[in-house]
């Protein structure tokens, strides 16, 4: 073990962020270029677009659970997770490279029609990247001990790795697209490829569950009991997308009604649990289900911001041009990306030394409760959307770095690539009920400053049940 690792030096810190930061340049590089590609090069329709970028919330919810658990249970080429890092970054920087070529690649494989080597093109990146991304996060709590030091890891990985999402947005701005998808790929395959072969890797995983249930088979039905809270966005999502394939028009929302009392029902039920008294293994498996409840729905209403805030601009200044309006959302992106990279080292990790990292994660959510509602309250205005976005910031700071370290003090450090992959779902089935659930409603809206009164009430209620979650006793 080299010397940087033994004593968690801080250019290992450095050094164990950039697999991730690999992974995360990749993402937004396909965030900022997909749709442009899609859109102005192979003219797709806006619901073809969005049927491509429905590849990605499904290859999140089978890559991230799948390569998880393989990840725990393998060794080979020197890693449990290296070897996953290894083939996500390559097989990312492929699919980066192809995305400006889908029509040779659609020639190469004698297929004729681009919409379906998109498909492949997007679903093969979002897949690689899940194979990587995984790995990229659970190698930080491998390697660090429970406690302080592992929050300095993922605070770390996410101020860097949150640079370099901001790098990617102002290259793509500068220099334009075509330059962000080529130097990404050259990026993505070096931070993925080089750091991992200076990081060592335990070879067995210290026990943190109960000694007579370590080899207990983790199948389907504890796989579903883990994630109860999320019960209701599941049977949503797989309706919604059954539905929006077959194009088929509702009369009645009597599925959505079930699904939201399922989601109270479950969510009730798993706040009303107590940790005091149970076994370690007990207690971790109520506070991870704590964990995906209020993880959830801060996603739907960062979703939301994501995928609807150029309808809110759109109405509220009107009097800007096409050019102008994509302006001011590309600005108020840039200033809640540089906001999320800048607090997770250099504010929100010491704050978690002083007040905890459940407590600073609760109060981060709130301030994002509060910024959505100004942006709801307040007229619009590209000054008002700016500062209001770097408050939203605080939150976004906390949600893209101390969950992960919230969540992997909870679990059995033996199955940390299952339980990754599990609280991977807690944001991509949000997702998808934002992208087909909340967009029909916020297409009948005559007001779409409304937007952000539903993010706030999705982040109150977030907050509502992080201060609810019970810090590991490595902290308290």
């Amino acid at each position: 073990m080299r010397a940087i690792q033994k004593h968690l030096d801080p250019i290992f810190y450095v050094l164990l962020s950039l697999p991730s930061t690999a992974m995360g340049f990749a993402l937004s590089v396909q965030i900022s270029a997909l749709s442009w590609i899609l859109s102005t090069k192979y003219n797709l329709k806006i619901e073809e677009v969005g049927l491509v970028w429905a590849a990605g919330p499904i290859a999140g919810i089978f890559g991230q659970v799948i390569f998880g658990v393989i990840s725990d249970q393998a060794w080979f080429w020197g890693g449990r997770r290296r070897p996953f890092i290894l083939i996500g970054g390559v097989l990312a920087a492929l699919m980066l490279l192809a995305l400006p070529n889908i029509e040779v690649v659609s020639t190469t494989l004698g297929l004729d029609g681009i919409l379906g080597v998109a498909i492949l093109v997007a679903l093969m990146l979002d897949l690689s990247i899940n194979v990587g991304f995984n790995p990229t996060r659970s190698i930080i709590a491998d390697v660090t001990p429970e406690g302080q030091e592992r929050t300095k890891g993922y605070t770390w990985m996410q101020t860097i790795s949150g640079t370099f999402g901001v790098l990617a947005y102002v290259i793509g701005a500068v220099w334009g697209n075509y330059n962000l998808i080529y130097f990404g790929a050259v990026l993505v395959l070096l931070l993925s490829v080089i750091p991992p072969f200076f990081i060592e890797e335990p070879r067995e995983l210290a026990q943190t569950g109960d000694p007579n249930k370590a080899t207990q088979r983790y199948g389907l039905r504890e796989i579903m009991l883990s994630i109860l809270p999320l019960w209701g966005f599941l049977v949503y999502a797989i309706y919604g997308m059954a539905m929006r394939l077959m194009e088929v028009e509702r009369s009645n929302y009597w599925v959505e009604m079930v699904c939201a009392a399922l989601t109270a029902g479950t969510i009730i039920y798993v706040m009303s649990a107590r940790e005091r008294g149970k076994s370690r293994s007990e207690a971790g498996q109520i506070g991870f289900r704590k964990v995906l409840a209020a993880h959830a729905f801060t996603w739907i209403g960062v979703q939301t911001m994501f995928i609807y805030m150029f309808a809110y601009v759109q109405q509220q200044m009107p009097e800007l041009g096409d050019r102008d309006m994509g302006k001011v959302v590309s600005v108020a992106f840039l200033v809640l990306n540089a906001v999320g990279a800048l607090l997770p080292a250099f504010v929100l990790e010491p704050l978690a030394r002083k007040i905890g990292r459940v407590r600073t994660h609760a109060w981060s959510i709130t301030m994002m409760a509060i910024g959505y509602a100004g942006l709801w309250l307040l007229p619009g205005t590209p000054t008002t959307v700016y500062l209001l976005m770097g408050i939203t910031g605080i939150g976004w700071a906390a949600t893209i770095s101390l969950p992960f370290a919230i969540m992997s003090g909870q679990v059995d450090q033996q199955k940390m690539g299952l339980y990754m992959g599990l609280f991977n779902l807690a944001v991509v089935l949000p997702q998808l009920v934002a992208s087909l659930g909340i967009g029909e409603w916020i297409g009948g809206l005559d007001q779409k400053n409304l937007i952000f009164m539903l993010c706030s009430v999705c982040l109150a209620i977030s907050a509502a049940i992080w201060f609810f979650v019970r810090e590991t006793r490595q902290e308290a």
